[in-house]
């Protein structure tokens, strides 16, 4: 996998410390072994005179150590667990020393062999005998692994030059090369690229020839990338980088990480003394307070390279990178900073069919107060920028390189990217810099560095810290696109999963929300739904899919369409839960999740619920009282091999029932049961605000439970449901059965008619006829046991007509010279709904229709 682009930050300040070639070369190999590279060499150099050749030397070597039985990198809890393992054997004075470590390990890496004895009362002796009986050679190489374990264990360094690299290279590598300025290896270091062998880069194997020697047997394939190192002045080394071949080949990534580190090791080798010839010293002019000299020039550049870049790679969104790039250029680098934007911004490895247009992103300049009387114009911030195929601005662009303004091709190109003023914003001499963009694969911007005319002008140094700061803000915005796009599609996907409306079911009121989890982590697992039942039941379902992933969507996603399907065949709740089980192990080892399905009954006030190892729901009474419900835990989804146990329970009339995931009840700060009884506790503090006889509106209810998290209570998402049970009372019910026999039709009339008549609905008499007519000769002519009919009356006139013939009907056009075919074809057209459901003993045929 390529290195985290957030290594380069603490990578820089790594280099940006190191006082001498020798460190930043031995700096520039710990931190790109083993992460990017398996052996690394390093040469450093520069010319005598300015007509002389290029001469390197090889400044050292690094390479992967093979693997020993101790891991390079310890943590506090690893190293108490090896305290553990060897105390049996440890003497008094040796647990002494091994307490101290696991009480304080940062404080005691933080001292000295012999201040950690004197800290300790002990010897230096019993300090290395406990450091050996805990796996380690020394203290040393302990302090190394707790402290910065790149440093042991993982890379060996050589200042010389080493037969082998850890089996990334066989042979040695010559110790000092002459770059012959019409020769391949010169071709190559003044492109000053990062090349990769086997990528259109013929003459890179002339070139390593040149530098290394051709006694050195390199790996094959592209597991060799050379990185110059070029500061202002030109070319002062070079750096190979080497993968054995048991190991992935370099990816343009990786090229690109190792090429960023070999532009801070150039500055740094420009930046650390050169060392003197034989019995020559090096003179040392004195700084003086007005001028600094120019190695602490350098050192600043680089402090101030590390603490930019590791501000722009703190940020994850696009708004953020762009701040951290203008509070790092503003106001110690430059006194103002327009960043321009591709729009739209391409994502991925999307090819832009339009022309490129830039849009001002942002614009930072120095506070009012540091302003002169003279306040240069801004560039409008609305204003579109098409970038002209063939023109001056898309040739600086094409560069990639940072250039000063007053070059002839930066000149032509910044009118046409400030626009018609864009002269009077362009200070004289070189106190402004155009920083063209590259992310991954194309230009995706530029950056404009300006400095007022009192303040020193930029140096060509300057150039390379415009280049950093430009590459880590591309880089970054390219990564901040990509995954903008992913949390928008995993954030679609995850709602498209999720009910887009609740139904609308008789004698129930429903209200849900959905919250995701905190900015980082938004994609869940949770779901909830409503399916509508034969009967005018409901099933009432959430659940909970374990992590925080595309996958735990994905999964959420399978199990809700089970459960809808499962739902449609009207299995009781365990049985739901039974399928739900078998359906996740077929998933996957690893696929489990928590699940409440419960289905109410209006016509009988009942409720049936089914728990899978999901928190238990609350009932919140009419009078205000809410009492969490006793139902059977169960273990969760994805176990396998557990029954899953129902309880029927009453569902009085105005209750209401909250179903919720543990995201509302659980988090850091509270364990679940505490969470549980809060819950308890705010829904009853609700219910009192509208009186003992008026349950709280559903949605109102909803905002109030979620007004109970806390600012640090938002770590999983949340779903909730809450059914308000109306019921349907017995006098708008009726209910008959009907014997398979001619006469049913008419007998189902007859009733019909009657039941209207007292509901006072005798303006549906004629449509509820020809209808229950229809519908009960389709069921008598098929089945052989009796069929059921049942009218309900609530905002709509429902009919139901039951039969034990499993076959749904389907809705055909009946020819002229057919004699049937044409009833569902008149229910279709006169009633308000209709539909059919299977269930395990049959089918249920129904329709409504609206009420005068």
């Amino acid at each position: 996998m390529p290195p985290d682009s957030r290594l380069l930050a603490p990578a820089a300040r790594r280099i940006a410390r190191a006082e001498s070639v020798d460190q930043v070369a031995r700096e520039l190999c710990l931190t790109t072994v083993p992460e990017a590279a398996d052996a690394v060499v390093v040469y450093a150099g520069g010319r005598g005179r300015t007509s002389a050749p290029l001469r390197l030397r090889l400044v050292g070597c690094g390479f992967r150590r093979a693997r020993t039985a101790w891991p390079a990198r310890v943590t506090a809890p690893a190293l108490a667990d090896l305290v553990r393992s060897a105390a049996p054997s440890m003497s008094p004075y040796m647990r002494r020393v091994a307490e101290a470590l696991i009480d304080d390990p940062a404080g005691a890496m933080a001292l000295s062999l012999t201040d950690f004895a004197e800290r300790t009362g002990t010897g230096a002796g019993e300090v290395e005998k406990t450091v050996r009986a805990l796996g380690y050679a020394d203290y040393t190489q302990l302090r190394a692994a707790l402290t910065n374990p790149r440093s042991t264990g993982d890379t060996e360094w050589h200042d010389g030059a080493p037969r082998g690299l850890g089996a990334a290279m066989g042979g040695a590598a010559r110790t000092a090369a002459e770059v012959a300025p019409a020769g391949a290896l010169a071709e190559v270091l003044d492109r000053g690229d990062a090349l990769r062998r086997g990528f259109g880069n013929p003459e890179l194997d002339s070139a390593l020839d040149e530098l290394l020697g051709r006694a050195p047997r390199l790996p094959k394939g592209d597991r060799v990338v050379l990185a110059p190192l070029v500061a202002a002045q030109g070319v002062n080394g070079v750096a190979v980088f080497l993968r054995r071949p048991d190991r992935p080949a370099f990816e343009s990534d990786d090229v690109q990480f190792v090429g960023q580190l070999s532009a801070h090791a150039a500055l740094g080798v420009a930046a650390a003394p050169q060392p003197a010839p034989p019995g020559r010293p090096v003179p040392t002019p004195a700084p003086t307070a007005a001028r600094p000299t120019e190695m602490r020039r350098h050192g600043d550049r680089l402090r101030f390279v590390g603490a930019g870049t590791r501000r722009i790679a703190r940020a994850i969104d696009l708004d953020g990178i762009v701040m951290g790039l203008c509070r790092a250029g503003v106001p110690t680098f430059s006194d103002t900073i327009h960043v321009y934007l591709r729009d739209p911004l391409p994502v991925g490895d999307e090819r832009p069919t339009g022309p490129v247009v830039l849009r001002l992103r942002r614009s930072d300049r120095l506070p009012e107060e540091y302003d002169t009387e003279v306040t240069p114009p801004q560039p409008d911030l609305t204003a579109l920028c098409e970038v002209r195929p063939g023109g001056a601005l898309a040739e600086v662009l094409r560069g990639v390189r940072p250039v000063f303004a007053d070059a002839p091709a930066a000149r032509a190109a910044l009118p046409e990217l400030l626009g018609d003023d864009g002269q009077s914003i362009i200070p004289d001499g070189q106190r402004a810099i155009l920083a063209p963009l590259r992310g991954r694969r194309r230009v995706i911007g530029a950056a404009v560095f300006l400095r007022r005319p009192e303040r020193l002008a930029f140096e060509p140094d300057d150039l390379l810290v415009a280049a950093q700061l430009a590459t880590h803000s591309a880089l970054g915005i390219d990564k901040a696109v990509l995954y903008g796009r992913e949390a928008y599609i995993a954030d679609e996907l995850q709602r498209a999963m999720l009910p887009e409306t609740l139904p609308r079911i008789p004698g129930v009121h429903l209200a849900s929300r959905y919250l995701p989890a905190a900015e980082t982590a938004r994609v869940g697992g949770d779901w909830y739904d409503a399916i509508p039942l034969p009967g005018s039941r409901v099933a009432l379902v959430v659940g909970d899919v374990m992590g925080h992933s595309m996958t735990s969507a994905a999964i959420m996603g399978q199990l809700r369409t089970t459960a809808q399907t499962l739902a449609s065949l009207d299995l009781p709740p365990q049985e739901v839960l039974h399928h739900l089980d078998e359906q996740a192990r077929r998933l996957g080892s690893d696929r489990m999740a928590t699940c409440l399905y419960a289905v109410y009954d209006p016509v009988s006030h009942r409720i049936t619920i089914a728990n899978a190892g999901h928190p238990p729901p609350v009932l919140l009474h009419l009078g205000g009282r809410a009492e969490v419900l006793h139902v059977p835990p169960g273990a969760p989804i994805g176990v396998g091999g557990i029954d899953f146990e129902a309880v029927e329970l009453d569902a009085p009339t105005g209750a209401t029932l909250v179903l919720y995931t543990d995201g509302l009840v659980e988090s850091r700060l509270r364990d679940v049961w505490t969470g549980i009884e809060q819950l308890r506790e705010k829904l009853a503090a609700t219910a009192q605000l509208t009186g003992p006889d008026h349950p709280p509106p559903l949605e109102a209810l909803c905002d109030e439970v979620l007004d109970m998290l806390g600012p640090g209570d938002r770590d999983d998402d949340i779903a909730l449901l809450a059914a308000r049970f109306d019921g349907i009372a017995p006098s708008d019910v009726a209910y008959w059965f009907l014997e398979p026999e001619d006469a049913a039709p008419r007998c189902a009339r007859r009733l019909a008619r009657r039941t209207l008549a007292r509901w006072g609905l005798e303006e549906l008499t004629d449509s509820v006829e020809l209808l229950v007519s229809e519908v009960v000769t389709n069921a008598v002519r098929y089945t052989s046991r009796p069929v059921t009919l049942r009218l309900l009356r609530t905002d709509v006139l429902r009919c139901e007509v039951g039969d034990d013939v499993p076959q749904l009907p389907r809705l055909r056009q009946a020819r002229a010279t057919d004699e049937g075919g044409r009833g569902l074809y008149l229910v279709n057209r006169l009633a308000r709904r209709w539909g059919a459901t299977r269930l395990s003993t049959g089918k249920v045929v129904w329709f409504e229709l609206n009420r005068p």
